[in-house]
Parts: C-alpha cells; sequence; structure tokens
C-alpha cells in the first residue's frame, strides 16, 4: 500500500510539475516593430523591410497628397541607438534623410513620389536594408541588407 501511495503520489507530483510548465508563459520570439503612424493622417504602409532583429523600416504612401514616407521603427524602445530613414523618388534633385541617436523610431521622411519609383532604407544600429526601384508598377526592386 505504501507503494502504490508513493506511485501515486509520484504520478500526481509529475502530472502538477507538467500541468506547471504548461501553464507558464513560452518563451517568444524577440517582438517586431509595428507601424507607429509617425506620417500622420492618410498615410498607409505599402511595402515594409526587417532591418536584421532590431527592427523595420516602412514606406508609407498618401494617395490624396501623392507623397511618400518613410519610418524606420525598432522592435523595443531603450536607450538611443544610431537610427535613420531615408527615401527618395526617382527624378528628384536630393533624397530625404533623418539620422541621429533615437530611442524608438527615425524619420518620418517625405517626399512626392505619384507616379515615381522610390529608393528607401532604415538603419538601427549595426545593420540597415535598403530597398531600390520600388513601389513603381510592374518593375522589380532590388533589396540589400548588410551590417555596418
Amino acid at each position: 500500500m505504501k507503494i502504490s501511495r508513493g506511485i501515486a503520489a509520484t504520478a500526481v507530483l509529475a502530472s502538477a510539475i507538467a500541468g506547471t510548465a504548461a501553464l507558464a508563459p513560452q518563451a517568444s520570439a524577440a517582438a517586431k516593430a509595428a507601424y507607429n503612424g509617425a506620417c500622420g493622417s492618410g498615410y498607409k504602409v505599402v511595402n515594409s523591410a526587417p532591418i536584421g532583429s532590431k527592427g523595420t523600416v516602412f514606406l508609407t504612401y498618401n494617395s490624396a497628397k501623392g507623397k511618400n514616407c518613410v519610418v524606420t521603427v525598432r522592435n523595443a524602445a531603450g536607450s538611443p541607438v544610431s537610427m535613420f530613414a531615408y527615401l527618395y523618388a526617382q527624378g528628384a534633385s536630393e533624397s530625404v534623410e533623418d539620422g541621429g541617436l533615437y530611442r524608438s523610431y527615425a524619420g518620418p521622411v517625405y517626399t512626392y513620389g505619384r507616379g515615381k519609383c522610390v529608393d528607401w532604407a532604415g538603419g538601427i544600429d549595426n545593420q540597415s536594408t535598403w530597398t531600390y526601384g520600388s513601389n513603381c508598377g510592374s518593375l522589380t526592386a532590388h533589396r540589400v541588407t548588410k551590417g555596418w
């Protein structure tokens, strides 16, 4: 009888431990950056690209204004790190960029882009993602992700 109780107690204990493990929060993948609305009302995300494991760069467009906007967002805000947001529209005289030490996001940067291909990029700390010739109909964009 004692052996049976011992075995039963061990089974109950094992079951309780297994149940606790099943209920314990599992380690999840790192949080992914979400578009934060920094470009303003009327801007919709039309493209995005991960920046390694650090965040995401978002390309948005406002069809009423014909403008593109780029914002780079970290997965989790923290101590300031080097970040940038970059945007260039085909035929423009120059690109627009915002860079510096930021806690959560860089940008927004804007340019007129109706009917134009755009180059856009974002960087966080030592990683960056560049997309060339994007969002211009049937042409295929070229993307480069690199560390610095």
